[in-house]
């Protein structure tokens, strides 16, 4: 089951298309996909929204060897994207991914057997406003330990760092279930020991069935990833998995499946895996 753990990593900033070069990458989605993408009016949005689901397609395909043609990717009412294929193979009984992009990053991740919530984070805040200004916006979301630990963490970068970590693992926590929604954020708490061993207390109960993750991307960004028992899904993401119940020994293997770093991808690379399997598509129009 290790081949369906995978991270991906886009720099976007290091690909600067012509409008030929988008409007290509663009026609290698499926048509009903492309209007998510054009509905963005700054290239960057766009650039960040065609990346993503370049991600999706390229990951699928190389990660279960669905034909491109195939592959149908559709989304959950909350918004979570979900692969609605019944081919992704015994080796990987709940095959599910996520994706995320903020600042200068698109990434992907996925797992074979466990709910995945990813979530990237760059260490920004809008002009004119103090980083108190802006934490404070959010301290809602946060339990009172949590909240002391932020505004205790030292210098104003400090603060924002330790904010932002905060809010990338309960981005993802969020993201994995697929509830779409941040109510009750405050109840789910993290612990750690300087980033490492996050654990967290969901109702303040200690809980063992999720195993989180951070990383540093550089450039003042972090990502964050979140592994967790299926059943803690939401009923309309639950739907679109294979099952959300299975016994201790299957549970405990997937959760504790190795992790993996992040391996940085090139937009050139995603629309070479397409661009090939596309041709290779009887009748297809899409390049033409």
């Amino acid at each position: 089951m290790e081949k369906g753990v995978q991270r991906w990593v886009v720099d976007i900033s290091k690909w600067d298309p012509s409008p030929n070069d988008f409007c290509f990458a663009l026609s290698l989605l499926p048509q009903h996909q492309r209007s998510f993408v054009t509905r963005f009016v700054r290239m960057e949005d766009r650039k960040r929204a065609l990346v993503s689901r370049l991600l999706q397609y390229a990951l699928v395909h190389e990660v279960l060897g669905i034909p491109f043609d195939e592959i149908t990717i559709n989304r959950t009412f909350e918004g979570k994207p979900y692969l609605e294929n019944d081919n992704a193979g015994l080796e990987f009984p709940n095959f599910n991914f996520n994706v995320s992009h903020h600042g200068d990053y698109v990434a992907i991740a996925s797992e074979p057997f466990c709910l995945v919530g990813l979530d990237i984070v760059s260490y920004d805040i809008p002009p004119k406003v103090t980083v108190l200004e802006f934490i404070q916006n959010f301290s809602s979301y946060f339990s009172s330990l949590e909240w002391d630990n932020i505004v205790n963490a030292g210098s104003c970068d400090g603060i924002l760092a330790e904010f932002y970590r905060y809010w990338c693992l309960k981005e993802a926590y969020v993201k994995a279930i697929g509830s779409g929604l941040a109510y009750g954020l405050d109840k789910v708490e993290f612990h750690h020991t300087r980033w490492t061993n996050i654990s967290v207390k969901i109702n303040w109960e200690d809980t063992r069935e999720w195993r989180f993750w951070l990383f540093e991307l550089g450039k003042g960004h972090w990502a964050s990833i979140a592994r967790g028992h299926p059943r803690s899904a939401t009923v309309s993401y639950r739907k679109t998995l294979k099952g959300s119940e299975f016994n201790l020994e299957e549970y405990h293997k997937g959760l504790h499946l190795p992790n993996v770093d992040f391996v940085s991808r090139t937009v050139e690379e995603l629309i070479s895996v397409l661009h090939g399997e596309a041709h290779n598509i009887p009748g297809d129009k899409r390049n033409t």
